[in-house]
């Protein structure tokens, strides 16, 4: 697995908060996307995860996350309903792809940690994930993650 130090550039982002199991990702992807069109903005393409907490460290039920999506558009509320809009700030993260369901991304979120703990990195922020393809249009063994974890290099 290769894990790569990347700048991602400043977004402004649309995105509905959740507390429940990961199962209800692909019913996000596609109300926030349908959102964005609804609003005729135009998409930039990110379409992300962040994850607050694990199954590790809770149950199911109350694991906290957000899905969003990049977008263009002309807009000056911060929230519409249960969709919020933020701007993400330029930042620096490792980050590493996984190939299959999103239920097994595990394993590269672990590596990219090791990875930063063992080179001098501070994590400095909750791990994100970027779907590169659509669970709508993907069969689950071929679906692409790209597993981001804001850091700074210490020393």
């Amino acid at each position: 697995m290769e894990i790569t130090e990347k700048r991602i550039a400043d977004e402004r982002v649309a995105y509905i908060p959740y507390i429940g199991s990961y199962a209800k990702i692909p019913e996000l992807i596609a109300k926030v996307g349908q959102w964005i069109t609804d609003k005729e903005f135009k998409m930039t393409g990110l379409v992300y995860g962040t994850f607050f907490n694990t199954p590790e460290q809770v149950s199911e039920d109350k694991l906290q996350y957000e899905i969003g999506f990049g977008f263009e558009g002309k807009i000056t509320a911060m929230q519409e309903g249960d969709i919020g809009i933020k701007e993400i700030p330029e930042h620096t993260v490792l980050a590493a792809q996984h190939k299959g369901p999103y239920t097994e991304v595990g394993p590269v979120i672990h590596a990219v940690i090791n990875y930063a703990l063992e080179n001098g990195y501070d994590i400095v922020g909750p791990i994100s994930e970027a779907y590169l393809n659509s669970p709508m249009e993907t069969p689950e063994e071929d679906l692409l993650t790209e597993v981001r974890i804001p850091v700074i290099k210490v020393g």
